[in-house]
């Protein structure tokens, strides 16, 4: 059921203390939660409840979590704990008195996560409405932008056959004993010896003892899957539990380091893909491609990301560029004029491919064109921003979901940093400004 609307009081409290007597009102996070559109945002999730039921937890309080959570770069569990000694964010979320306890569950971040699914966009849009009323992003800056992709990796560690094994061997013995499936031998201690020292063999450089060790595990690993496809045999409800890590363990078994096509490379997260950018430092990365959108210029409040996608199955660069300008367009509401792109989307399916630039293209590359490309290459440091200071370079959340939704808040966030960086720099203008009309009142009526 669709939430009631907080009520303030406007009056104090004999035994709680007013937020907007113990803060700064001039502070930039409480300066941000007077120009986000509370209400617009709650009208566009109000399809996402149902008629009946118990009221929720206030719009503002869930989606405000969220947006200081990938602003200051913290975990579910940080933002809560932060919450409760911090007054400004209890005040961002629409709070009227400090509080002493959270009143909600971490858990409820989980679920408005799974609740808002697409909708997370609308996030996007808001941050851009925000800096462009704050005077951060200009109109002309949303027609001429950069578009990039990266690798947004997985939380899991580098997939090895030995690690694999293991977890699968691992993975099966905790649905067992979940479910009270009796099994002949577990085999856990004699896979956890067998990857210790398959990995100490390969690091040794000793590949015939290494292998050795591979097949203990394979050989534990069959009989696991075989005892248990036994023992639940006939029990069509234990039976639909087991299908799918069954079929993981079997594909981990089958599969072989060097072959072709596709490979599971997490027992836990089996939608984490194997993607080379070419990179010395880091020639594979596991987990999806992403998609990003920056303005080209540098707009008054820095660099602002337009559009964020989570792109499954590791798609050619060059095939994603018309969904991507489209989904832009729709979100900024502002046609696109030049597009600037890097050497992998050659052949790319753009509308109007005159409009796309390529780096190290020559032909028709003149003027504030070259100039406008030789900037391509400042999406490199937004997107470093998006990793190290927000949560771009390690997804924790579960399922492509869990990505696709990573990957957009991530860029929700960044943006939220350059607003709050811009309201800063306005504050120390106008004080400035204040502190030089004094200087000059006082130079001209001196006081004896």
């Amino acid at each position: 059921m669709r939430p009631k609307q907080p009520e303030t009081t406007r009056s104090g409290d004999l035994f709680r203390a007013r937020l907007d007597q113990i803060i700064n009102l001039k502070h930039e996070l409480a300066q941000l939660a007077g120009q986000i559109d509370w209400n617009w945002i709650d009208g566009e999730i109000a399809p996402l409840y149902s008629e009946k039921g118990r009221p929720g937890i206030p719009t503002r309080f869930a989606i405000g979590l969220l947006l200081l959570k990938h602003i200051y770069g913290l975990s579910d569990e940080g933002v809560c704990e932060r919450w409760v000694y911090d007054p400004y964010f209890q005040y961002f979320t629409g709070e009227e008195f400090f509080q002493h306890e959270f009143p909600h569950e971490r858990s409820d971040l989980s679920h408005w996560r799974k609740r808002l699914g697409d909708k997370l966009e609308l996030l996007l849009a808001e941050s851009l409405r925000v800096a462009h009323k704050s005077g951060a992003l200009r109109s002309k800056d949303l027609k001429r932008v950069t578009i990039d992709t990266t690798v947004q990796p997985k939380n899991i560690s580098f997939p090895t056959d030995a690690k694999l094994l293991h977890a699968a061997i691992k993975g099966l013995n905790r649905l067992a004993n979940k479910h009270g499936v009796p099994l002949r031998q577990s085999y856990v201690r004699i896979a956890k010896n067998a990857a210790m020292m398959a990995g100490r063999y390969a690091h040794a450089k000793q590949f015939n003892r290494h292998r050795r060790e591979l097949r203990i595990l394979r050989t534990r690993l069959g009989r696991l899957i075989r005892d248990i496809g036994r023992k639940i045999a006939g029990q069509e409800s234990i039976e639909a539990v087991f299908a799918l890590p069954l079929a993981r363990a079997s594909q981990i078994r089958s599969q072989q380091q060097r072959q072709r096509g596709w490979k599971l490379y997490s027992f836990h997260a089996p939608e984490t893909e194997c993607i080379g950018k070419g990179k010395a430092s880091a020639p594979y990365e596991f987990g999806v491609k992403v998609s990003i959108v920056t303005t080209n210029a540098r707009a008054p409040g820095g660099q602002f990301v337009l559009h964020a996608k989570a792109l499954p199955g590791n798609p050619y660069d060059g095939h994603t560029l018309k969904a991507v300008i489209e989904d832009t367009q729709k979100l900024t509401g502002c046609e696109i004029e030049r597009t600037y792109v890097d050497k992998g989307y050659r052949g790319h399916d753009a509308q109007n491919p005159r409009r796309v630039f390529i780096s190290g293209q020559k032909r028709g590359v003149f003027g504030v064109i070259k100039r406008e490309l030789r900037r391509r290459s400042a999406i490199e440091p937004v997107i470093g921003h998006l990793k190290a200071e927000g949560h771009l370079g390690r997804c924790y959340l579960k399922g492509r979901a869990g990505d696709a939704a990573n990957a957009i808040l991530s860029a929700v966030g960044y943006n939220f940093r350059r607003i709050l960086a811009w309201l800063r720099v306005l504050l120390c203008l106008f004080l400035i400004a204040i502190t030089r009309v004094f200087i000059v009142r006082s130079a001209l009526n001196p006081v004896y």
